[in-house]
């Protein structure tokens, strides 16, 4: 192999573990999930997040912005789930249902993620700065839930749905209510995170 194929040949790897790792985040996050196959066919969530990481290589080049944005309007039409190019997504999100998420250009998310219908990562400002959220690792957001500003929620948070959350949050966070607030875990929850009452 010539030096400037291996480059080529372990994104290329790379681009596959993550196809794989996407695909195994809905077979342990969605009980219902029957097979690979009905995965990849069927799961508007994984098909927003596939393009989305297409849109964002073509948001990171010179001159590729409007390219991106054609392609995360084109993926909106497709999945009614709308991320901005310009948003940056860790490692096997999880959108689960996914009709009506809208992710925020400066919004970023952490790895091993799930993400319920209706779910907003918005901004509350007009200037270019940071002014979407920026989520940790292995957290959860109920469906319906906004998440407003430049905010941060810490890793293995829960929110819950409907919460309206304008302020951060520490890691393992159980947040609830509008405004939502950080309550204690139920103790009835599991350790492993799989099950929580909130």
């Amino acid at each position: 192999m010539t030096r400037s194929t291996a480059p080529r040949r372990s994104r290329v790897d790379a681009f596959f573990r993550d196809v794989r790792e996407d695909i195994h985040a809905v077979r342990v996050g969605d009980p219902a999930a029957r097979s690979k196959l009905s995965i990849v066919v069927n799961y508007s969530g994984l098909h927003a997040v596939w393009w989305h990481r297409l849109a964002h290589l073509l948001w990171q080049r010179p001159g590729g912005k409007f390219a991106a944005r054609a392609v995360s309007q084109l993926s909106r039409f497709l999945s009614g789930i709308e991320i901005h190019p310009g948003a940056r997504i860790g490692k096997r999100l999880f959108i689960d249902h996914g009709m009506g998420v809208v992710i925020g250009e400066t919004a970023e998310i952490g790895d091993d993620c799930v993400i319920y219908h209706g779910v907003t990562l918005g901004g509350v400002s007009t200037k270019k700065v940071k002014r979407h959220p920026t989520i940790g690792d292995r957290v959860l957001i109920g469906a319906g839930a906004k998440l407003l500003g430049p905010i941060e929620i810490g890793d293995g948070a829960r929110i819950g749905a409907n919460a309206v959350v304008t302020s951060s949050a520490p890691a393992g966070a159980v947040l609830v209510g509008i405004p939502a607030k950080n309550r204690a875990r139920d103790p009835r929850a599991s350790r492993d995170g799989g099950d929580w009452v909130i």
